[in-house]
């Protein structure tokens, strides 16, 4: 596979997450169990982004040092696209995550765990993803295509679907899980099950956990082809997939009270992802700039934020 990543620069950023979660593990421990607050929610917001933007900052320059200014800046613009288009497509997980944990009636206690678990899962799924990803992108490039229609379909759905919530009761994982595995139907703090052996019961908390990892990996089949239109380096679609997902425990209590807010935003994430499959499907016609495509996400989203807020949702009826 043709990349940037030399073993510094995997070396790096290795170091760089595994720290960053080791801290996160220490924090949440030393905290306890806790309703997260909006303004500790908006702190770890602001120092995941620091931490992505540091470790930008820091490939741009290093690269710009070894391979020069112009391939510094073009390595630069794709990891910060790349880190925005996953950002931004995450926000669809959050609202699915709240839901989970309403339909589940996830204490507010535990929520935490279930998410840092289920964060964990998603880096080694995705990372996974990634790598089959590139190494077929790299024997078979016709698969570009085969991305740009299948990202074409999905905004189209998603567009449909705006306003939608999933139907949770036919959900196949949801509705085997419920049918073959044993569990209780209480919470038991933070465990996971009681008991042993053939007297194991699972707790809800497990069956939470298993559906964020499957509702992460079913985003990830839109998103990771997304960032695909923007490189196919892999280093640079696997870190900036990491960093947009470190966050995502901090986004999602940022944003638990403010879903109903952002109305609009569906309509924009879906457009969002049209336009990159028309962008992977003109790939060897015209190469759009990297700074061009990172205006367009960013005028696609910031508008449809903006809209939601001066169109607020209408009241459901009966209120």
């Amino acid at each position: 596979m043709q990349t940037i990543g030399t073993p510094l620069l995997w070396l790096v950023f290795a170091g760089v997450t595994l720290l960053a979660l080791v801290a996160d593990f220490a924090l949440m421990r030393h905290g306890g169990p806790h309703k997260v607050s909006f303004k500790e929610a908006a702190w770890w917001s602001v120092g995941w982004v620091a931490l992505a933007m540091s470790f930008n900052a820091w490939l741009w320059w290093h690269t710009g040092q070894r391979l020069g200014a112009a391939v510094g800046n073009e390595i630069g613009m794709e990891f910060l696209t790349g880190y925005l288009v996953e950002k931004a497509l995450a926000v669809d997980n959050i609202f699915v995550f709240l839901m989970l944990f309403n339909y589940f009636a996830v204490p507010e206690l535990q929520r935490q765990r279930a998410l840092v678990i289920g964060i964990l899962g998603a880096i080694v799924l995705r990372a996974i993803l990634i790598f089959a990803g590139a190494l077929l992108l790299q024997k078979f490039h016709w698969l570009l295509y085969i991305f740009g229609i299948f990202l074409l379909a999905t905004g189209v759905k998603m567009w449909r679907a705006s306003g939608q919530g999933p139907d949770l009761n036919s959900n196949p994982v949801l509705r085997w899980l419920t049918a073959h595995v044993p569990f209780l139907r209480r919470y038991y703090g933070s465990a996971l099950w009681i008991g042993h052996g053939t007297r194991r019961k699972f707790t809800p908390l497990l069956i939470v956990i298993v559906m964020l990892g499957v509702t992460d990996v079913i985003f990830a089949v839109d998103s990771i082809p997304a960032i695909f239109a923007i490189t196919t380096d892999p280093f640079i679609v696997l870190t900036s997939n990491v960093f947009a997902v470190l966050g995502l425990r901090a986004m999602f209590f940022l944003l638990q009270g403010m879903a109903d807010r952002f109305h609009l935003l569906p309509y924009g994430l879906a457009l969002v992802l049209v336009f990159i499959g028309a962008k992977m499907l003109l790939i060897d016609v015209y190469k759009l700039p990297v700074l061009l495509a990172l205006a367009v996400v960013a005028v696609i989203i910031g508008s449809t934020i903006a809209l939601s807020l001066l169109r607020p949702a209408p009241a459901p009826a009966g209120r």
